[in-house]
């Protein structure tokens, strides 16, 4: 699903450091998320991770067994050198679309907003998804919660609700889908918090 124009378009805005998604610390939903999980084995990835402030987090925390995927390099080498105990083989530079690997937990921070939000595009996110997970693996995260325009380049894309459930509702069992109550505040309202578990 990416090209090369891909890669080079989003390691351009790290670069330029035009990532105004980028909040600089965990994503308070995750975060309370993290805090609650108890079994530091889990195999966790976190795709198109970017600067990854939940994987350190993580990692910080005793949860050795996460990996971060993302198609640029410059936010996996910042990312290398904030958190230089992080294992280097566990830190992958790659298409999301192409990853190999089986997983107990994938945590979404931004990623299904970043790119063009084509039915068929967010239809192959959630296959993957299922495909990279465990029986009874799950996927947690926040999606943001404004309406979609016609504008196919200005990011993050939003969505609804509704939409989303009809990617994923036929592959996971929703075992919560609402409104964040905890986002930061400048996302207060416009995020949904979302636990899947593959059936």
């Amino acid at each position: 699903m990416f090209s090369k124009d891909i890669e080079n378009y989003w390691s351009k805005r790290y670069q330029q450091h035009n990532t105004g998604w980028d909040i600089g610390v965990p994503s308070t939903p995750l975060k309370t998320y993290i805090d609650q999980l108890e079994n530091k084995n889990l195999k966790i990835l976190i795709p198109g991770a970017g600067n990854s402030y939940e994987a350190e987090y993580l990692f910080k925390n005793g949860f050795k067994n996460t990996y971060v995927l993302d198609i640029a390099n410059a936010p996996l080498i910042a990312f290398q050198k904030r958190v230089p105990h992080f294992p280097s083989e566990q830190i992958i530079k790659g298409d999301f679309f192409k990853h190999k690997g089986i997983y107990d937990l994938v945590l979404e921070q931004t990623f299904f907003c970043s790119f063009p939000p084509l039915p068929e595009n967010r239809k192959q996110y959630a296959l993957k998804i299922h495909e990279l997970l465990h029986k009874r693996g799950k996927l947690v995260g926040v999606w943001f919660n404004f309406p979609l325009t016609n504008d196919m380049e200005k990011r993050p894309f939003g969505g609804s609700k509704e939409e989303y459930l009809n990617y994923f509702k036929p592959l996971f069992n929703v075992n919560t889908f609402k409104n964040c109550y905890n986002s930061i505040p400048s996302r207060m309202g416009r995020e949904l918090f979302g636990i899947f578990e593959k059936t």
